[in-house]
């Protein structure tokens, strides 16, 4: 799964944020407004936001 600036995220279970930079070694910084702030995270740590409430099982297991 890949991330590049501007993708709605999850970060820390059920924090909302949007990535800002996507750096090589894998890592993104990401924006999350609760925080008011921007962390770095690893793309293990960092779940796409999904928009909708029904998933396909394609989808399910994309975003999974």
């Amino acid at each position: 799964m890949s991330f590049q600036f501007g993708n709605v995220v999850v970060v820390d279970g059920d924090q909302i944020g949007v990535i800002v930079k996507s750096w090589a070694n894998g890592t993104h910084d990401v924006y999350v407004r609760s925080y008011n702030d921007i962390r770095e995270y690893k793309k293990d740590d960092i779940k796409h936001f999904v928009y909708s409430k029904y998933l396909s099982e394609e989808e399910y297991k994309f975003y999974k």
